[in-house]
């Protein structure tokens, strides 16, 4: 539940940039932000291989009952993963402003304020990843801790800060995109150095930071383990900027306005997915690791009946509050409106399918078989859904996408 709760409140909060931008700095702002958003959060990707893969095999060990290498573990992959988190935020930085330039060319409206908006909001926000890549890690550490109401403490502290440094520095300073950049990224600090400090003071906890020579062997185990997650979140980026792309192509600013309220939508609900998923693999990991093959499949049977139910519970929420959500982030452009309602019920369907695949890759990271788990990932996303976008969006243009999404799902849960 813990893990469930923090994903669906860093969505909310992530809800609350896009709503402060649309309704205080316009929808070019809005547009700009969610621009180039994908492509601040390939980084992120690194948090969840660290986090999943090194999580699993602690707790594999765990299982094993080695209480220090697990520890080893747990110290030697929250070490790689700020060195690799700083590196990669600053040449991130740099990135920023020829990735908005490439996609902006492909628009068939030149809206040079959405190209100003997007290279402001984007360069911040890439300085603060490493603090994003470090509460991705913590989250399924806190599960290995047996503490995971712990975990969502820190991120319930890091949403606030955002969502008062929006009201604040957007709501009240008018910053635009770069007062919610800028509380995006104090927030990212607060959910992910602040368990830092939790692991160092607390001595009596299940998991610990212990000073430890560099074991290439573990680390190695633990990324190959969390490959999936990694391939996931890299592809899920660049699927992201690729719908953006074609939707400049065929809708202009128009469709990613529409395009990223659906994904406000989206991470909500996939946050319950994933934080099954967060929640789950350690479990499966420990009774993988105690030879406890009974409680496997029975974590199996009953989290598939979850996910099956909750993706209808989605579908039919979706499609009852289209309007109503289109209508807070539209600033009132009637236009946006009826395309994002219009999208909104068509992209529904996917839910009903993106539990199935989601739950079992992350079940065979538990396993700690990367491969087939990075296998999955990459079918779902890079296969069925990037391919399903070129190949609708050629027969059927700019509604074609809206449907590429629903029918990469269905196929990804089949296979």
């Amino acid at each position: 539940i813990a893990p469930i709760l923090m994903l669906l409140f860093t969505s909310v909060y992530g809800m609350v940039d896009g709503l402060c931008v649309s309704n205080f700095a316009g929808l070019n702002a809005y547009a700009g932000l969610n621009l180039i958003y994908p492509a601040t959060m390939i980084i992120g990707g690194i948090g969840f291989m660290f986090g999943a893969g090194g999580s699993a095999l602690s707790s594999k060990k765990l299982g094993e009952k080695d209480q220090y290498g697990a520890n080893q573990v747990f110290s030697n992959m929250l070490s790689w993963a700020l060195v690799i988190g700083v590196i990669l935020s600053v040449i991130g930085f740099f990135t920023v402003k020829p990735i908005v330039y490439f996609l902006a060319n492909l628009s068939k409206d030149n809206n040079p304020e959405m190209i100003s908006e997007a290279i402001n909001y984007g360069k911040i926000l890439m300085l603060g990843q490493f603090g994003f890549i470090l509460q991705m890690f913590f989250q399924d550490y806190f599960i290995v801790n047996e503490t995971p109401g712990k975990g969502f403490l820190f991120t319930f502290a890091g949403g606030m800060t955002n969502i008062v440094g929006d009201l604040l520095l957007v709501g009240v300073f008018k910053w635009g995109v770069i007062g919610a950049a800028i509380a995006t990224v104090f927030g990212f600090l607060v959910a992910g150095v602040g368990p830092i400090i939790y692991f160092l003071i607390n001595k009596h906890t299940k998991i610990n930071i212990i000073k430890c020579k560099n074991d290439i062997k573990a680390i190695l185990q633990g990324l190959l383990n969390g490959l999936s997650e990694f391939v996931g979140n890299i592809a899920l980026s660049i699927c992201g900027i690729i719908f953006n792309a074609l939707l400049l192509k065929y809708l202009g600013s128009s469709g990613v306005i529409a395009y990223g309220t659906i994904n406000y939508v989206l991470l909500t609900f996939i946050g319950i997915y994933i934080g099954l998923s967060i929640g789950t693999a350690p479990i499966v990991g420990y009774n993988y690791g105690a030879k406890n093959y009974d409680e496997l499949h029975n974590i199996t049977k009953k989290s598939l009946i979850i996910v099956v139910i909750t993706g209808l519970i989605m579908l039919a929420l979706s499609e009852a509050l289209a309007y109503p959500i289109a209508l807070i982030f539209s600033n009132n452009d009637q236009e946006i409106i009826n395309l994002t309602v219009h999208a909104m019920r068509i992209y529904s369907i996917a839910y009903v399918f993106c539990g199935i695949s989601m739950f079992l890759s992350s079940f065979f990271t538990g396993l700690n078989n990367g491969p087939l788990s990075a296998l999955i990932s990459l079918l779902r996303i890079a296969i069925f859904q990037i391919g399903m976008a070129f190949l609708l969006s050629f027969l059927f243009e700019g509604e074609g996408i809206w449907w590429a999404i629903p029918v990469a799902e269905c196929s990804s849960a089949l296979f």
